[in-house]
């Protein structure tokens, strides 16, 4: 069930490009925005505040946070209400297509009538758009991209929308008489980026406790299914979950058979029948005699397969039987071997947290031993970053650092912008004053092929950008990633010695668990960050890990599991390869 400050946020976000359909307010509409972000961020439940503790948040004014009081005690917002009925339904939905906003909707249904999904395709194809001021022919491609990616999104949310709705039923299903074991299964214990329905799996001896639990959970809005073992609910946000209960002895066989993949479930299978076994969601049994070898635990099911036990982000058959054959499984990196976060942001540009609260909850929540700061620069006008600003934030870096053993080293750093040539925003001199340099794409994303690629190359071969941060700068289900040559990236991360990062922020998950995979064949070296904007997005660095062991990461190949001293031979070795000759 989600929080009061995402239910917040989602609705003020819906506000804001309600107000872009009905006024064309630019500045009210972005104020809501910069509300809803801050909310969304925010590590105090909303519903536990009062008036003057609402509006202490970023951004959240009286008026602001008078309607998040209306919606704590109502569950609704008169404005946002009204703004509804100026705008039809179908146009509403417009707006979710990635690539089309607000603006252009609105430009749609005023010129065309334009009013759903299905109509803006039928004018699409009509070639209507193309009469249109601000539209063509490489907008009606990027419009069926975009309703492609809304389609194909479907109903399936984020994962930390299911990692949150299964903890909150697992900790309520732990608590019945009875329970010896719960957990998530499915595509949520693999990790995968969106989740199209939650798996709970219970062991006991008697299902009914937990049946009648379920089905009373307040997360349910509608039982979909109810039986003596298997049930089924939907949430108020129209996510199912499925909870199964099975006895204590074949637990083991039941989380193997609902993890999944399929296709890896199908390989595992066919083993046991070459072993004259039998494989099932009961427990592995002799195909003659049918009785039940082992199901108590996943370890015991593959251990009598002649196979380690595989950890579930891997279980997709990408190779990872065959590497369990041969007996060369990586050791995926686990989240306890980061020793540090390379990329994070404080209030000095758009985060919402000082810098003594970040670093705090670095050392007290995270247990880094290291940390870097690296706040927008200047090319982001938005951000209003400047020399004197950044300067004296690295003055305060240094006191900080070292005014307790509890604080981890920490390290000033800055996100620079990647431009369209691939220059950055400072020159190589004050570039030089900084520990670490994370570098990004955040504008122009439809330059061609060869011209982004070339800027991104480009980037790499700058002696001062350490990590390519966020390098495809896709939004999962709301923007396609860029256009580039990404294998001839890769070669230029691997040779000029600069980290790919793994974004953590969870609808960026960016790069994607495939293309780790490709820029490892490359011999790439990643870096892990949360690229957090707030002390509680630090813990959503889990996500990044996750995507990075479906890689197939070990904590070699990832720069922020190293000790200070190889980290710091990293940074200094990437400048002294200074830019390539020519």
């Amino acid at each position: 069930m989600p929080r009061p400050n995402e239910e917040v946020e989602a609705l003020f976000q819906e506000y804001a490009d309600l107000i872009s359909l009905t006024t064309g307010d630019a500045h009210r509409a972005r104020a809501y925005e910069k509300a809803a972000r801050s909310i969304g961020g925010y590590d105090s439940d909303v519903s536990t505040l009062d008036a003057k503790e609402l509006r202490s948040i970023p951004h959240v004014g009286s008026s602001i946070a008078d309607k998040i009081t209306e919606y704590l005690h109502t569950g609704r917002v008169s404005a946002v209400e009204e703004a509804r009925t100026k705008v039809p339904a179908g146009v509403r939905q417009l707006t979710a297509i990635p690539m089309l906003g607000p603006k252009r909707a609105k430009v749609l249904y005023e010129k065309l009538h334009v009013s759903s999904v299905p109509e803006l395709v039928e004018a699409v194809h009509a070639g209507r758009l193309r009469d249109l001021r601000g539209f063509g022919a490489r907008s009606e491609e990027k419009i069926l991209h975009g309703v492609e990616l809304m389609q194909a999104a479907g109903d399936r949310v984020l994962l930390p929308v299911a990692g949150d709705l299964a903890e909150a039923i697992i900790s309520a299903l732990s608590e019945v008489s009875g329970c010896v074991r719960c957990a998530a299964a499915g595509s949520l214990r693999r990790m995968r980026e969106t989740v199209g329905d939650v798996d709970i799996l219970v062991a006991a001896r008697r299902s009914e406790p937990f049946m009648a639990a379920f089905t009373s959970l307040p997360q349910a809005a509608e039982v979909v299914a109810e039986g003596p073992t298997k049930s089924a609910i939907r949430t108020r946000s129209g996510l199912r979950v499925d909870l199964r209960v099975v006895h204590p002895d074949a637990w083991g066989a039941a989380l193997l058979y609902f993890t999944g993949s399929k296709a890896h479930n199908i390989k595992v299978r066919r083993i046991a029948q070459r072993h004259g076994l039998k494989l099932s969601e009961y427990g592995l049994f002799d195909a003659e005699t049918d009785r039940r070898i082992v199901s108590r635990t996943e370890e015991k099911v593959y251990e009598r397969l002649g196979l380690p036990w595989i950890p579930p982000p891997l279980r997709e058959d990408r190779g990872e039987i065959e590497a369990a054959q041969e007996g060369t499984l990586p050791e995926v990196l686990t989240r306890k071997e980061l020793r540090g976060d390379l990329h994070t942001h404080t209030d000095l540009t758009d985060g919402l947290a000082t810098l003594e609260e970040m670093a705090g909850a670095a050392a007290r929540e995270q247990h880094y031993s290291y940390y870097a700061v690296t706040d927008h620069a200047p090319a982001m006008a938005m951000q209003r970053m400047t020399d004197e600003k950044i300067l004296r934030q690295r003055e305060q870096v240094r006191r900080l650092g070292g005014s307790s053993r509890r604080t981890p080293r920490l390290l000033h750093g800055t996100e620079l912008n990647i431009g369209p040539d691939g220059d950055v925003d400072w020159p190589d001199e004050f570039l030089a004053g900084f520990d670490l340099c994370v570098a990004s794409v955040h504008s122009h994303f439809t330059q061609d092929r060869d011209a982004m690629t070339r800027r991104i190359v480009r980037a790499c071969e700058n002696p001062h950008i350490h990590v390519l941060g966020h390098l495809t700068t896709r939004l999962i289900g709301k923007r396609p990633g860029i256009d580039a040559d990404l294998d001839a990236i890769f070669a230029a991360c691997a040779r000029t010695g600069t980290a790919l990062e793994v974004n953590s922020q969870p609808d960026r998950l960016d790069v994607s668990d495939e293309l780790i995979l490709r820029a490892r064949r490359h011999g790439v070296t990643f870096a892990v960050n949360s690229d957090a904007h707030s002390v509680r997005a630090l813990d959503g660095i889990r996500y990044g890990v996750g995507t990075a062991q479906r890689g197939w990461l070990t904590a070699d190949d990832v720069v922020n599991t190293w000790t200070w001293q190889r980290l710091h031979r990293f940074v200094r070795d990437k400048r002294r390869r200074g830019r390539p000759a020519g």
